[in-house]
């Protein structure tokens, strides 16, 4: 059930509406259950049998936590996040620890059968950023169901964005419908909705078709002609972006229309001027889990050039696995570890660049670096690069209307969440918004293509 499907927004989103207003405003403390049942309901309409799953999760890393506020004993929350990342690791690099293995000599191990359970990297991530601030003392106790809202809250469940405990368990003692901005935060709720649904489907969707065939064509072993990589990896740059960025600005209006507000995903990053800022811009909440518990664990910038250097190497190489069970996905964070390694000798060196030039740096490196993030293999990555160099035939017929347009869009018009805040409260602008519902409606309905990129991360 897609954010940008049918049965969603025209069964469970207003079915789920109507009772939570029905609760909220007769029987308030039924909310935290009803959103709690709302969110396995949601996570369990993709595959009912791995419902249990999320709901294992939840139950077993309660109880930890509990033994752990009466035990105090450190080695119960370190096993449980070492058992949350095993069970990830089984999911999801199974077949992937097997393909290495069986690189060795004399092994040839049959690759296991394992279905890869929608968002189990995005609600492992959350048990782990709890769990860690459970030892060390920053994290409250919470509830049975305060629990499973912050793991299984179905806006965020299945692609994010990685929210910290600290940012939205304390809006559920709220009355959300009784606040002096309800109106105006329903109102934005769904401008945000209405805004990453038409991000994917008039701007995502479309690049696609750019992309998809070149690399299917590479990766059937076919000629790829310079302008055909061209097109593919500056479509690919701006549609992962709109697929993405999207689906966030989906979820947060999602959660404003049940009273809650999630942490914004997005910052306008192909503005960046550095690879460092642009890590600031996209997907910062993965940004900021990326540098507070793996690269600060291992030791920052506290103790020394080297150790800095290796933790930025490390952490962006562990970020590029998150992302895939392969190796070019590794090489991609690789690739951004020694990128943010160089922009640290940089700065160390008292070195300074225009913000022009760093830009254009800036982006020519990173929608280098999507190429091995799309390509799948070295062999498809290596081709796609030849022929982005030259080394293959011109080509002709570029279609260049679609990048354009969302080149403009992507870099010089601001965040959806900006942009919908700044809005003033007329009447036309409710009319224009509801004209461009019904027409991505239409689209939906017509030829639209419902899958997320992040969806298999």
């Amino acid at each position: 059930m897609l954010f940008n499907s049918f049965p969603f927004l025209f069964v469970f989103l207003p079915a789920s509406l109507l009772l939570h207003w029905l609760v909220e405003r007769f029987r308030p403390d039924w909310r935290l259950p009803l959103l709690v049942l709302l969110s396995f309901a949601f996570y369990g309409y993709w595959d009912w049998r791995l419902l249990p799953l999320l709901v294992l999760s939840v139950g077993l890393n309660w109880s930890v936590a509990e033994l752990f506020q009466r035990a105090r004993r450190g080695w119960l929350v370190i096993g449980a996040i070492c058992l949350n990342l095993l069970v990830l690791a089984i999911f999801k690099y199974a077949a992937f620890l097997i393909e290495v293995l069986d690189l060795l000599p004399g092994v040839d191990l049959a690759k296991p059968s394992i279905v890869l359970p929608l968002g189990i990297s995005f609600f492992t991530f959350h048990h782990v950023m709890y769990m860690t601030d459970l030892k060390a003392g920053r994290a409250p106790r919470y509830g049975l169901l305060q629990y499973a809202f912050y793991i299984a809250f179905f806006p965020q469940v299945l692609a994010g964005p990685l929210v910290r405990w600290s940012e939205v368990m304390h809006q559920l003692d709220e009355r959300p419908y009784l606040r002096h901005d309800a109106a105006e935060r329903i109102a934005r709720g769904l401008m945000l909705l209405v805004v990453g649904l038409a991000k994917k489907v008039f701007l995502g969707d479309p690049l696609s078709e750019y992309v998809n065939p070149v690399y299917a064509a590479a990766a059937a072993g076919k000629a790829i002609s310079v302008v055909e990589a061209w097109q593919a990896v500056l479509g690919f740059t701006f549609q992962i972006y709109f697929d993405f960025s999207g689906y966030t600005d989906m979820a947060l209006g999602l959660a404003l229309l049940f009273g809650i507000v999630l942490p914004q995903n997005f910052d306008v990053p192909y503005r960046a001027v550095s690879l460092q800022d642009f890590w600031r811009r996209w997907h910062m909440t993965l940004s900021r889990f990326l540098r507070d518990y793996l690269y600060v664990a291992m030791g920052g910038n506290r103790h020394g050039l080297a150790v800095q250097l290796l933790a930025l190497f490390a952490t962006m190489a562990l970020g590029g696995l998150w992302h895939g069970a392969g190796w070019t996905f590794i090489a991609w964070g690789v690739a951004h570890g020694v990128g943010l390694g160089a922009g640290v000798l940089w700065r160390r060196a008292g070195l300074k660049m225009p913000n022009v030039a760093g830009w254009i740096l800036t982006f020519v490196f990173v929608m280098l670096t999507w190429i091995l993030f799309r390509a799948g293999t070295f062999d498809v990555a290596l081709k796609m690069f030849k022929a982005l160099f030259g080394f293959a035939e011109m080509g002709r017929g570029f279609k260049w209307r679609s990048i354009a347009i969302a080149a403009l869009v992507a870099m010089i018009g601001p965040t959806a969440w900006a942009f919908v805040h700044r809005l003033p409260p007329w009447r036309s602008i409710a009319v224009a918004f509801a004209v461009v519902l019904v027409i991505v409606l239409f689209k939906i309905g017509d030829d639209a293509n419902y899958e997320f990129i992040y969806f298999q991360f």
